[in-house]
C-alpha cells in the first residue's frame, strides 16, 4: 500500500514546520531508520521550508508507527504534531504526489522549484537504497506527469510575483538579457527574488546597492555581480539598463536629475525601472523622461493578478491531466499482482516440464522406443499441468461455485 504522511504550509505554522525539517546530512540515516520499521518496505522523504512529507510503500496501514517514528526523529511529543499532519493512501497518495510536483499544492500556484526538490528527494532515497519497485516507479511516473503538465498547460508561464512580473517586462523591452546590466537597490526578499529571476533569465551583470555592503555582496555573488553602497549609485547608474529598487527609505533614492544625467551618459539608450518600494524609492517625475520605462507596485500588481487568473485556469487543466495519469499508474499497479501470479505459474510449469523431460531422457537411455517415450511424455505433461485446475473445477462444481467455472472458461478460452 502506498502512503503519504506529512504537513505543509496549509496545515502547520512555520514554527512547527521548522521543527520537522530533515537536514540533508542526516537524511540517509533517517531513510534507513524508516525502512527498518516492520511495516515499511520502501521510503523517501521530501523536506523543504514549506513541507515535510514521507512517502512509503507499506505492508499494512501502520500510520501510527510512522507518526511515532517522525516524532522520535525530531525529539518531539507525538501529540504536539499530530493535529498538523495529513495522510493519503493509494489513489489519493499517487494524486497528491503529482499535484505537489506540478506546483498545485504550493504557496505560489505553479511554482517550478518544488519539482527540483522532489527530484532531490528521489535521489537521496535512491542513494540510500530505500527505493524499490513501486515507489521508484511512482517517482518516475510523477516526474513524467509534471513534465506533461508544464508542456500542455500554461501553469508556469504567467508571472505571479511582483519580482517575476518585472523581469518579464524587462525581457519584453530588451529581449535577451545576457548583454544587459541590472542595478538592484536594497537587500530584502523582493530584491533577492529579483536577483534570482534575473539570473535565471541570463542577466549579463548584477550591481547590488545597499547601506550594508555585506548583504549586498551576498546577493551580488549569486551572479556575475558586485556590491556598492547606496551613496555610490550616481557613479554606476549610467551602466544600468534595468533598475529594481525596494528599500524601506522614507525619501526617494533616485531623483529626476540623477536619472536625466545617466540618460545623457547612455546617449539615450533605454532604461527600465521598477520601483517596488512603499513609499516610492524613485521620484514619479522620472517617469516623464524620454527613454525611461518606470513601473511601480500598482502597475505590476495588475500583471500579477492576470497571471494568477491564467495559472488558475491552467491548474484546472492540470488536474484533468493528473486524474488520467493516476488512473494509468493504478492500472500498472494492478498488473503487478497478475505478474507475480503468472511468474509462479510459469515457474511451476517449468519445474514440471524439467522433471518429466529428465524422466523421458532416462527412458530413452534405457532403450525404450522414442515413440513410446514421446507419447508418455505428452500424456504425463498434460495430466500434471491440468491436475490442479481440474480438481479445483470439480470442487467448484460440487459447491455450486459458478463464478469460478465461468472464470475458467474465460481464462482458458473455452467454447461453451
Amino acid at each position: 500500500m502506498l502512503l503519504t504522511l506529512g504537513l505543509n504550509h496549509n496545515t502547520a505554522p512555520i514554527e512547527i514546520r521548522e521543527k520537522l525539517v530533515f537536514s540533508p546530512e542526516h537524511l540517509s540515516h533517517s531513510l534507513q531508520s524508516l525502512t527498518e520499521l516492520s511495516s515499511v518496505e520502501e521510503a523517501a522523504i521530501l523536506s523543504t521550508c514549506n513541507r515535510t512529507e514521507i512517502y512509503c510503500d507499506i505492508a499494512s496501514h501502520q500510520t501510527e508507527e510512522i507518526i511515532a517514528w517522525l516524532a522520535d526523529q525530531h525529539q518531539l511529543n507525538e501529540k504536539s504534531i499530530r493535529e498538523y499532519l495529513y495522510s493519503h493512501t493509494d489513489h489519493a497518495s499517487i494524486k497528491h504526489m503529482s499535484r505537489v510536483a506540478c506546483g498545485l499544492d504550493s504557496m505560489v500556484l505553479g511554482e517550478p522549484q518544488i519539482l527540483g526538490q522532489m527530484k532531490t528527494a528521489y535521489q537521496h532515497a535512491n542513494d540510500a537504497g530505500t527505493l524499490g519497485k513501486y515507489l521508484g516507479r511512482l517517482f518516475q511516473h510523477t516526474f513524467q506527469v509534471a513534465k506533461k503538465v508544464r508542456t500542455d498547460t500554461a501553469i508556469g508561464s504567467s508571472p505571479v510575483s511582483i519580482a517575476f512580473a518585472g523581469v518579464k517586462l524587462a525581457q519584453q523591452i530588451f529581449g535577451d538579457l545576457e548583454n544587459q546590466t541590472a542595478l538592484l537597490i536594497g537587500a530584502g526578499e523582493t530584491i533577492e527574488l529579483s536577483a534570482q529571476h534575473l539570473k535565471e533569465q541570463g542577466i549579463g551583470q548584477l550591481i547590488v546597492a545597499n547601506r550594508t555592503l555585506e548583504k549586498a555582496h551576498a546577493i551580488a555573488s549569486q551572479g556575475n555581480g558586485y556590491a556598492i553602497e547606496i551613496k555610490d549609485i550616481p557613479e554606476h547608474l549610467a551602466h544600468a539598463d534595468i533598475i529594481v529598487s525596494s528599500t524601506a527609505s522614507q525619501l526617494p533614492i533616485l531623483g529626476k536629475g540623477s536619472v536625466e544625467t545617466a540618460i545623457l551618459k547612455r546617449k539615450h539608450k533605454p532604461m527600465f525601472m521598477m520601483d517596488l518600494a512603499v513609499p516610492h524609492d524613485i521620484e514619479k517625475e522620472v517617469g516623464t523622461l524620454s527613454d525611461v520605462y518606470l513601473y511601480c507596485v500598482d502597475d505590476l500588481k495588475n500583471i500579477v493578478d492576470d497571471g494568477l487568473q491564467s495559472r488558475r485556469e491552467a491548474a484546472e487543466q492540470a488536474e484533468d491531466i493528473i486524474d488520467i495519469q493516476v488512473s494509468h499508474f493504478q492500472t500498472w499497479i494492478r498488473a503487478q499482482s497478475a505478474s507475480e501470479t503468472i511468474y509462479q505459474l510459469r515457474q511451476q510449469a517449468d519445474k514440471t516440464r524439467a522433471d518429466l523431460l529428465q524422466k523421458a531422457l532416462l527412458s530413452l537411455t534405457n532403450g525404450q522406443s522414442p515413440e513410446q517415450v514421446l507419447e508418455r511424455l505428452a500424456n504425463d505433461l498434460t495430466n500434471k499441468i491440468l491436475h490442479a485446475p481440474s480438481s479445483s473445477l470439480k470442487q467448484a462444481a460440487s459447491e455450486g461455485d459458478q463464478a469460478l467455472l465461468i472464470a475458467a472458461q474465460q481464462l482458458f478460452n473455452l467454447k461453451k
